[in-house]
């Protein structure tokens, strides 16, 4: 098993993988790992729907494009859900605020979901299975992902995970110094314009000489045409139609 250190520091995402099956230990780890994530109250404000069905993977690649889902060994969605506290609620007689109407409420699930994503991350990598955490299941078709794996009122997809013994091993993506990340006792004031621009020239290099297909992509522009594009999806009506109907 990996040291704490290389777990986290070695993690890259892993998008071709071998067709040897999950260890059922290494599964329990990483089912354990996701039940002991921290949440928000206690309240546990999400649930996991684990796929191992390969039709069901396949559907879920057609929904979303993202090949890893369909050669992945084990797809984990992870969701907000507030579908269990209703639950309990009506059981006990107590009368149940309309929380997931909120900002907050929303919030609150999705930051629950994902630190048991993150949880659920560490617990594989360390196992040396390969991870990549896959966006494109909360926005390509959430209404149709939601039908597929019947998901109730009161929960959402908010990401998914491939997990899978690993074919490759990429290199390991550039991440923005320390100086962009940690800010001290308050946001730093000065100008961090060259600091970035350093850090974009430094993923322009990246992709150019990484192992595999290259790419003249920048860091800025790259990710601003990603939030033109997002610019497009409907989530709002996505929500609503799962039970949240934000209020304020």
């Amino acid at each position: 098993m990996k040291s704490v250190k290389d777990t986290l520091l070695e993690r890259r995402s892993t998008r071709r993988y071998e067709r040897q099956e999950i260890s059922q230990s290494n599964l329990n780890l990483i089912y354990a790992a996701i039940r002991n994530t921290p949440t928000s109250y206690n309240g546990q404000q999400f649930s996991v729907i684990d796929v191992s069905d390969q039709e069901t993977k396949i559907k879920l690649y057609e929904l979303t494009n993202q090949k890893q889902i369909k050669t992945c060994n084990r797809f984990l969605l992870f969701c907000a859900d507030y579908n269990k506290i209703s639950t309990i609620a009506n059981a006990k007689h107590i009368e149940m605020p309309q929380f997931q109407h909120t900002v907050d409420g929303v919030m609150v699930g999705i930051i629950d979901a994902s630190l048991a994503m993150m949880s659920a991350v560490v617990a594989a990598e360390s196992c040396a299975l390969g991870t990549c955490c896959i966006g494109y299941a909360r926005t390509a078709a959430p209404t149709e992902i939601a039908k597929l794996l019947e998901l109730p009122q009161g929960v959402f997809a908010v990401c998914g995970l491939a997990i899978g013994v690993p074919r490759e091993v990429n290199d390991l993506k550039p991440k923005q110094p320390k100086e962009l990340v940690i800010h001290r006792n308050k946001y730093r004031s000065d100008d961090m314009s060259n600091d970035l621009l350093k850090y974009d020239q430094r993923i322009i290099e990246y992709n150019a000489s990484r192992s595999g297909a290259t790419s003249k992509n920048d860091w800025a522009s790259h990710i601003i045409n990603y939030y033109r594009e997002a610019m497009n999806y409907e989530m709002l009506k996505a929500l609503q139609l799962q039970g949240f109907d934000l209020k304020k």
